[in-house]
């Protein structure tokens, strides 16, 4: 019988292109991290970072990446190893998942030690200059949002006024919030971070709207936008 010739060297490299396509193609996760990676990687090069933190945010992209596709492999193998429910075949995909999760928290990590200080220092004069308004605007700024809403679902026709149609007022409320939060913390310490974790929960508030199925993804966005146009305008006017 004669024996299969090794791959060239051609053909490994064809193999391993090829396995990185097939992940992103059928891995939704696998897409958002090399989306976020190419964003990273632009405000690296726009915000000049030095060649330590370059390296820092390369090594943190590709751990997340091989973290990912490690647990795809993991899943299809255990997928062709097992044709029932296995509760160990289950624990080996929950421990594969949970090394990206924890990919994914160190590489944030480093994505804020990287960025926090020039984002906060080139936004400091701006939000210096947005603050200086009392805090109980953002009441005002939240109901404004709440009545557009209302008033946009109103024309459109689509939807209820708490739920499914275009915009998506728990996006536009959630928004709303972070621009205020953001506006307001003019004299408070690691008001980066604090802006930063308040827009991550508007984030996930937005992506359960989506999940649900109550939401397209383009209601969402929109609303979205509206509740944070709306709530920087009430500032602004307020000055």
């Amino acid at each position: 019988m004669k024996s299969r010739r090794p791959p060239s060297i051609i053909e490994s490299f064809n193999f391993a292109f090829e396995g990185i396509i097939h992940v992103l193609r059928t891995q939704r996760n696998m897409r958002i991290h090399f989306a976020v990676a190419v964003l990273v990687l632009i405000a690296a090069l726009v915000s000049g970072v030095d060649k330590m933190e370059l390296i820092a945010l390369l090594l943190a992209i590709a751990f997340v990446l091989i973290a990912e596709m490690l647990n795809t492999a993991v899943e299809a193998a255990i997928d062709v190893a097992t044709t029932s429910f296995d509760p160990m075949a289950k624990l080996a995909k929950d421990i594969a998942a949970g090394a990206v999760l924890i990919a994914t928290a160190v590489a944030v990590a480093v994505g804020y030690l990287v960025f926090s200080g020039q984002v906060a220092d080139r936004s400091s004069k701006l939000l210096d200059r947005l603050s200086t308004v009392p805090a109980e605007l953002t009441l005002i700024a939240l109901a404004l949002t709440t009545i557009v809403v209302i008033a946009t679902k109103a024309l459109t026709g689509s939807g209820t006024p708490l739920r499914g149609g275009l915009p998506s007022g728990h996006a536009a409320v959630a928004f709303a919030g972070w621009m205020a939060v953001t506006l307001i913390l003019a004299d408070v310490d690691h008001r980066f971070l604090i802006s930063s974790v308040t827009f991550i929960m508007a984030l996930l508030v937005a992506q359960t709207r989506v999940e649900s199925g109550v939401h397209s993804s383009a209601e969402v966005l929109y609303g979205g936008l509206i509740g944070a146009l709306v709530a920087l305008a009430v500032f602004q006017v307020a000055q």
